[in-house]
């Protein structure tokens, strides 16, 4: 059998740099002097092309590309005008259903023309910049939540991946697809009990700890400390990114790939958790979409008075990156990887991270970060050069709290700025947080260090370290609803694996800070609505409780000893702690001397030698 067509880009080629440097340079020219997101998806994509063009593929792409272009007008005109009214009643506008049936028959031409798994096995494809075996059959990044449904062979892909034999990026998905949506069936059946059976607490606790053990622990443990993919060592950057109800996420990955300065090398791992609206799509009756809690006006006293209000369905940013002419391409040559939740089942940002880890596919490096940032321009090459000026490479991770922003600019952040250490913490005074620790930033950079300097704390928000780290400090499934306590974790975790932790010198990103004022969704909101208890109450006590599970390894003995957890009836927080618990190269006494943390008093003490840099 000849060897089938590569329809991925090639993973190592250099022919497209002046390409992409000529258009990264034009775009942030417009982003400076005009500022309108618009202009980054009107240009057309330029970019070096293999000769792939007698290839059944390349003309089944050709003809579906020419008629995505055809309605482009009919998207532009017709979005902001039709979309709200329509997707308030819960219907799509007319534009919306044409591309989500662009792109389903565009991903069915793909997976049709991709060779088989055993034709890749009989090609024998090897890792010379040719992709990976692990990356067929490509999962496409739309239509939402039906883009898991068709995909040939599910049940093989899912059966070699839990073997260990044959795993690859689609098996994985369809594994976390296979438990998203029997958790959201097993969540329709409880949030339908009446009194006096009304669902309880540890009743969703309960169901979720069972779907856990039968639809994703035997993954977990196939894989357990090891690596699924093997890496490739060619500098190419994954990045974790978990949206909620985000209408940043599209400008954020235009961002990110537009200011990259490989963005070949780049690829995505996005858990997209929105509200579809009323029939979303065939068989799913919906819901209808909520905001936040929006300033109002003022109430007798002078303070806040908030409202919720009913919402058109969110922005799917992956719809708007792909539908983009300069960046279709990347979705459709499988950088772009995506699952998606109905907001209403998310279970906090701890598990959308457990969910967007798993979709790594031997990418060089490992970055965390929230959906709404901007890039500074080369980003990439920045963060890879500074991890490689640690003084403990490739044992480091590279960690902050980037700068704040306010104007939305596309994506485009365009001045760099110092950068800033995170050394103090303390133990949260409020209710819903249980005395949780909580880390923050301490002093800066001053501009002239030689090297970047140790810290003791990772940020849930931004961190970059090579992807080794994933078989040391594998994310843990079963922390759902926590909003506060994976900081600590990842910190104590990382560092009693012998990984080092270091703040950048300079930010090469800006993240936007969301005040309540904003008015902005919060899944412990979602969380309530869909078990009748609107308000964030009914998530909080799913909180206090699974919060005990970071108290009992961080060492809280007031509380959350085993022996007071099984007296409390509480053990279930502590399934399979074990394995996502400390490393064995540095105690966890040792961590928190080293870290100034006094548990038993509640008290964080002053980091000297971090705010000094003391630590190379």
């Amino acid at each position: 059998m000849s060897k089938p067509a590569p329809l991925l880009t090639n993973l190592s080629q250099n022919n497209d740099n002046d390409t992409y440097a000529n258009d990264r340079d034009a775009r942030r020219e417009r982003f400076k002097y005009i500022r309108k997101r618009s202009a980054a998806s009107s240009r057309q994509s330029v970019d070096a092309t293999p000769d792939i063009t007698s290839s059944k593929a390349f003309l089944v792409l050709l003809v579906l590309l020419a008629i995505a272009l055809s309605i482009q007008f009919v998207i532009v005109f017709s979005w902001h005008h039709g979309r709200h009214d329509a997707h308030v009643l819960g219907k799509a506008s007319s534009g919306r259903e044409s591309l989500r049936e662009a792109f389903q028959k565009a991903s069915l031409a793909i997976r049709k023309a991709l060779p088989t798994k055993q034709e890749n096995e009989a090609a024998a494809l090897p890792n010379d910049g040719s992709a990976p075996p692990h990356f067929f059959p490509l999962v496409p990044p739309l239509p939402a939540i039906l883009n898991t449904r068709d995909v040939p062979n599910s049940q093989q892909l899912i059966s070699d991946t839990l073997s260990g034999k044959h795993p690859t990026i689609a098996g994985i998905t369809l594994i976390l697809a296979d438990f998203i949506e029997a958790m959201h069936q097993s969540n329709k059946e409880l949030a339908t009990r009446e009194k006096p059976h009304r669902v309880q607490r540890d009743d969703v606790h309960d169901a979720f700890v069972n779907l856990a053990k039968t639809r994703i622990q035997p993954l977990e443990e196939q894989y357990r400390d090891k690596l699924i993919f093997p890496v490739r060592v060619d500098d190419s950057i994954f990045v974790s990114l978990a949206s909620f109800r985000d209408y940043l996420l599209g400008d954020t990955l235009k961002g990110a790939f537009d200011q990259a300065k490989r963005p070949d090398k780049l690829f995505i791992g996005a858990v997209v958790q929105n509200c579809f609206g009323l029939n979303p799509y065939p068989g799913e009756e919906g819901v209808q979409c909520r905001t936040g809690a929006q300033v109002v006006g003022k109430d007798e006293r002078g303070k806040d008075k908030t409202q919720v209000s009913d919402a058109p369905p969110d922005r799917n940013g992956i719809e708007e990156f792909c539908s983009s002419p300069s960046h279709r391409k990347y979705c459709l040559n499988g950088q772009v990887r995506v699952l998606y939740l109905h907001e209403n089942e998310s279970l906090g940002p701890a598990m959308a991270r457990y969910y967007a880890s798993k979709l790594w596919g031997g990418e060089t490096y490992f970055m965390q970060v929230d959906s709404h940032l901007e890039f500074y321009a080369g980003w990439d090459e920045l963060y890879i050069n500074e991890l490689k000026s640690t003084k403990s490479f490739p044992k480091s991770i590279l960690s902050s709290y980037p700068p704040g922003f306010n104007a939305e600019s596309g994506g485009v952040l365009m001045n760099e700025s110092p950068g800033a250490r995170l050394c103090s913490c303390e133990f949260s005074a409020y209710d819903v947080e249980a005395n949780i620790i909580r880390i923050n930033s301490g002093v800066g950079y001053s501009g002239d260090e030689q090297y970047p300097t140790q810290i003791p704390f990772i940020a849930a928000g931004f961190f970059f370290t090579p992807a080794s780290f994933l078989a040391d400090v594998q994310f843990d499934p079963y922390m759902p609803w926590c909003f506060m306590g994976e900081e600590i974790m990842l910190s104590m975790r990382a560092w009693t694996h012998g990984w080092n932790i270091y703040a950048p010198r300079k930010n090469w990103i800006a993240h936007q800070y969301r005040p309540g004022r904003m008015g902005l969704p919060k899944f412990w909101g979602s969380v309530g609505r869909m078990f009748g208890r609107p308000g964030p109450g009914f998530s909080n006590q799913l909180q206090l409780r699974l919060i005990k599970r970071v108290k009992y390894l961080v060492g809280y003995e007031d509380c959350c000893t085993k022996k007071k957890l099984q007296q409390e009836g509480d053990e279930l927080v502590l399934i399979d702690v074990e394995h996502y618990a400390f490393g064995d190269v540095r105690s966890r006494q040792e961590y928190l001397e080293w870290a100034k943390i006094d548990v038993d008093n509640k008290k964080c003490h002053p980091i000297d030698w971090c705010n000094k840099g003391a630590l190379l």
